[in-house]
């Protein structure tokens, strides 16, 4: 059984999607097994669909809009360089509302169901495919990992939603009486939960550099802050789940294949910038074939 596992990284997502875009189209790599966390959970669905233009198209026109109902954000231009600032009324009108987060991404949510139908849903279940979303339960400090087997509709998107919302930046949800953040928390790339399921062969794309290319500039807000700590634990995360995939895949006699990206793509992953996306989308094809080519 081949498996497809993608890490979160945020608008990264649109580099992952050009990579699987030539596993799919150009190598014909059929894949049993589908997991993704955080972006990789908007991507999964589509792909083992085989709808990858409308994939594309989706997701490199995805911005701050598009995620936000209340952004925590300000996003600037200083010499070409995307700035980010706190939006102070924002934060305080979510603190007012009682929410426990700065800001809020149920656009993120309502928008799911207009990308992913539930005719397209129906034509999901009937596949012989496993998807797999990544999600954090943080009432019971575990990761979990719901099949779109076993979910309704809107019970699956919910999860997708779940999946991608990185508090304290997004939407804190609480489903089943549990309150759940953003997979990459617990799981930011499920080679174990892949190879668990079967996977002799899995393909991960991992949304970093395989080694650190610089230093983290010096924080100037509260946000910069946040974001270097959890920049700091997304890689040690990382790094620990690709040691334990690895470990797994020589236990049960199974092989990975890594896909990381060449280069640091961007330093925040929140913004959504379209001519970007577009391009790290061509560029995660162009660097499939390159990798592919070598073999």
């Amino acid at each position: 059984m081949r498996a497809l596992v993608i890490s979160g990284g945020g608008s990264k997502g649109a580099f992952a999607g050009g990579v699987a875009q030539y596993l799919i189209e150009e190598t014909k790599c059929k894949y049993d097994i589908l997991i993704g966390t955080s972006t990789g959970s908007l991507l999964v669905s589509h792909l083992a669909l085989g709808k990858i233009s409308k994939l594309k198209n989706i997701f490199t026109n995805v911005n701050q809009k598009t995620i936000f109902s209340n952004s925590p954000f300000l996003i600037s231009k200083k010499n070409g360089i995307d700035r980010v600032s706190m939006n102070h009324l924002n934060i305080l009108k979510n603190f007012i509302r009682g929410r426990k987060t700065f800001g809020e991404s149920k656009n993120l949510r309502n928008n799911l169901s207009k990308v992913i139908t539930e005719d397209e849903f129906k034509i999901l279940k009937t596949l012989q495919k496993k998807i797999l979303i990544c999600v954090s339960n943080l009432t019971t400090n575990k990761v979990e990992f719901p099949d779109l087997k076993n979910n309704e509709y809107q019970d699956f998107l919910d999860w997708i939603w779940v999946s991608c919302n990185y508090v304290p930046f997004m939407s804190l949800v609480k489903k089943n009486n549990y309150e759940y953040a953003d997979g990459g928390f617990g799981a930011i790339l499920a080679i174990e939960q892949a190879i668990i399921n079967g996977a002799t062969h899995v393909d991960a794309i991992v949304l970093q550099t395989k080694t650190q290319q610089l230093n983290r500039l010096h924080s100037r807000n509260p946000f910069d802050l946040l974001g270097s700590v959890f920049d700091f634990m997304t890689d040690r995360i990382m790094t620990e789940n690709i040691k334990l995939g690895d470990l797994t895949a020589k236990t049960n006699d199974a092989t990975v294949r890594y896909f990381y990206t060449p280069k640091v793509l961007t330093t925040n992953s929140l913004i959504f910038n379209k001519s970007k996306m577009n391009r790290w989308w061509n560029d995660g094809f162009k660097y499939a074939h390159k990798e592919i080519s070598k073999v």
